[in-house]
């Protein structure tokens, strides 16, 4: 007999896959802790609340991949954090799209859903609960980069707006896992190997060292300034630290620009930038 965690957790799905904005083939999410992540145990079985793509009520984190066919992979794979301010996730034009177009470009995606620490009556915080997701997808991917056909050395993190924090977080302070876990997935490491920010926020809580994985930026003019200025002001720290990086301020963009497939726009083929950015570092192989 099914437990009701998992009753619960296949409803949720069934509740995603009708969602106007969601892939009809969504992947089934994979729970980033079998038993619930630490401190969310007693709400593990509690369903999340879909309202057209976005997503709150997030006790059970997991990550959504999007693999590729074995003929395009690359070997690179990213997690991609949504935004949505920490009170909630914008799993369409900042999570699934973008999974489907990395995947059917060779990279594999895997799409997180973290704790909201802004959400209504929310007891989490960024840094205990959001960041131990963050953290774990990484390690997730890595420990099991032989099963789905990726380089354990080729994993980065992306994150769009409040996500955007998390992945800068995630580059910031990491740790090489833990040998003596009896968890097999905190042996891994949880440093990404690379970096993206999608107009990011909280800039002002972003310190840049020597040896971070290198990054590439993306966000518009008409952005907040602590955003758009901001997001120079952090190029110009790695470059002062030597640490590659890459910026793209579109002109005619604000905040939330995401990706949305069919736009014709030049904020709009980012993604083109980006792949192109991993082919300059050395990072993915140009086909």
């Amino acid at each position: 007999m099914k437990s009701i965690a998992a009753v619960l957790f296949a409803t949720t799905l069934s509740a995603f896959a009708a969602s106007p904005g969601f892939p009809p083939d969504l992947p089934p999410a994979l729970p980033l802790w079998p038993h619930g992540a630490p401190g969310s145990e007693a709400r593990v079985a509690e369903p999340e609340k879909v309202d057209g793509t976005n997503v709150t009520n997030v006790h059970n984190p997991s990550i959504t991949p999007f693999l590729p066919a074995p003929d395009k992979a690359t070997g690179v794979a990213v997690v991609i954090a949504p935004g949505g301010g920490h009170s909630k996730l914008c799993l369409g034009h900042e999570g699934y799209a973008l999974g489907e177009w990395l995947r059917d470009h060779g990279i594999a995606a895997f799409v997180l859903k973290y704790r909201l620490a802004r959400e209504k009556d929310s007891t989490y915080t960024i840094q205990d609960h959001a960041m131990a997701d963050a953290r774990r997808a990484i390690r997730t991917v890595r420990s099991r980069a032989g099963e789905w056909g990726i380089k354990p050395d080729h994993i980065g993190i992306m994150g769009f707006s409040a996500g955007g924090e998390l992945a800068a977080f995630a580059a910031m302070q990491s740790d090489p896992g833990n040998a003596d876990s009896p968890d097999a997935i905190e042996h891994a490491s949880s440093r990404p190997d690379f970096q993206a920010l999608i107009y990011p926020g909280t800039s002002d809580l972003f310190t840049v060292e020597q040896g971070m994985p290198p990054l590439f930026i993306a966000c518009g003019y008409g952005d907040r300034p602590d955003i758009s200025e901001g997001m120079a002001s952090l190029y110009l720290k790695y470059k002062k630290a030597g640490v590659k990086a890459e910026l793209h301020i579109f002109s005619n963009v604000g905040h939330g620009f995401g990706y949305r497939p069919g736009t014709t726009t030049a904020a709009g083929d980012w993604p083109f930038r980006f792949r192109e950015w991993l082919v300059d570092s050395g990072i993915l192989k140009q086909s």
